[in-house]
């Protein structure tokens, strides 16, 4: 009997998104969570594909599994549930392997449940399916998924599909109930958030007006957004970024490589210099919209890409002093089946990567450093409280800065926004005491 069920999910925020939806239309079946997948009848492993690593995670907790509970059911999804090369291997340890979008339909077929064309989930998106929080006062909404870019690297087109985007009135609907209540940060996710394109009222409204109409909504609450491309951040959405109340100072805009040629090679439709004006218009206007508050930007860079030589890694490095990034996402090239990159010659050595990666994060900690102690040292922010432990606790500003203060009050503050001075400053956090 499938009764209990354990879900398993690896990579990006919007997997973890989706699995709460998961959870959800599980529950649908009056089937209940377990908290140790030994427990579980039915485990679903959520993947990730964007990494080599990641993968080896998967195929090494499914063989471990079925080699010592053999009657567990087991199902496949997310970026990695519809590869050819996948399938083959775990073929005699995996029961089905259904893509994200089709979770509903084949799930309810497999569960064999008779009535399962009445469920409501059924015939529509995964998407309207109402999630299972996991966090009571900081939610992930995707108002999208897929990707129309195919960056040479990205297996996210071939897992999960064209752009897809949700409509506004679901969006807000979702948004308005989290307000209500009580969530005080809600972020926006999509693998291309800033290509959103909805409709409301037979009006085709882009991330821009999303956005202000999410800000008019009554209540005290942050917005953020994961994650732009910079091919869609147009002089008007960067004017809505920089001034909307409610939309927190914190931009994270992926550059991928500084190198021209690596950049094309990547498929990512601009140049370092296209890159650098569009940093330059986001740090003007928050010093004109939000004049004397504390902003913070972010970025992700691959090292190792195929061909990169070392000096045209060195625009990389160039790119990163002239921004001076508060933080930095490296991932060392992995080649993916399926992409057009997985046919390029991966000609730069593990040790090589490491190295290129380590010389990066040296950069990044001046930057953090000197940013941490020019903007924030003896200076007041608000701070969302996430979580307590060891007598400390933890949260985050508006520009996602993490901070620590000691716990000396005795109420609870978790799940609530708080004023903090900050009297330490950090390469990675910032530490600092209650306002009074």
């Amino acid at each position: 009997m499938i009764d209990k069920y354990y879900i398993k999910t690896f990579g990006c925020a919007m997997n973890f998104s989706d699995s709460e939806r998961l959870s959800a239309f599980l529950e649908s079946f009056q089937m209940k969570p377990t908290p140790k997948i030994e427990y579980a009848s039915l485990v679903i492993f959520n993947t990730c594909g964007v990494r080599q690593m990641a993968e080896d995670r998967v195929y090494g907790q499914i063989h471990n599994l079925r080699k010592n509970f053999p009657e567990k059911k087991i199902i496949l999804t997310g970026c990695v549930a519809g590869r050819p090369d996948v399938k083959k291997r775990l073929k005699n340890k995996v029961d089905i392997f259904v893509s994200i979008n089709n979770f509903p339909r084949k799930v309810s077929v497999f569960l064999n449940n008779k009535n399962y064309t009445q469920l409501k989930y059924v015939s529509k998106h995964y998407l309207k399916i109402k999630p299972k929080y996991k966090n009571s006062f900081q939610a992930q909404i995707p108002i999208m998924t897929g990707c129309n870019n195919f960056c040479s690297y990205c297996v996210v087109p071939y897992a999960r599909g064209k752009e897809i985007s949700r409509p506004v009135e679901e969006i807000l609907t979702e948004i308005k109930n989290l307000i209500k209540n009580g969530y005080k940060e809600i972020t926006l996710l999509g693998q291309n958030v800033n290509s959103y394109q909805g409709n409301f009222k037979k009006q085709k409204i882009n991330f821009s007006k999303l956005l202000k109409m999410i800000n008019k909504l009554p209540g005290n609450f942050w917005i953020r957004f994961i994650s732009s491309h910079p091919k869609d951040m147009s002089d008007n959405l960067i004017k809505t970024i920089t001034s909307l109340e409610k939309v927190c100072e914190y931009v994270h805009l992926p550059i991928q490589a500084g190198d021209d040629e690596i950049l094309k090679k990547m498929n990512r439709k601009y140049t370092g210099k296209n890159y650098l004006k569009l940093i330059k218009k986001i740090k003007k206007e928050f010093s004109k919209n939000k004049p004397g508050k504390a902003y913070s930007l972010t970025t992700d860079i691959i090292v190792g890409f195929p061909g990169e030589t070392r000096k045209q890694f060195q625009k990389s490095a160039e790119i990163m002093r002239k921004v001076n990034y508060d933080m930095v996402y490296f991932g060392q090239f992995s080649p993916r089946p399926g992409t057009a990159a997985w046919n390029m010659n991966d000609n730069v050595s593990k040790a090589e990567k490491k190295y290129r990666e380590k010389y990066l994060n040296k950069i990044l900690k001046k930057s953090c450093l000197d940013n941490n102690e020019k903007f924030y040292l003896n200076r007041e922010f608000d701070v969302l409280i996430e979580n307590k432990k060891n007598g400390f606790y933890y949260g985050k500003t508006r520009t996602m800065k993490n901070v620590k203060l000691p716990a000396t009050t005795k109420d609870n503050l978790v799940g609530k926004f708080i004023k903090m001075k900050i009297i330490k400053a950090n390469i990675w956090n910032l530490e600092g005491k209650i306002s009074k």
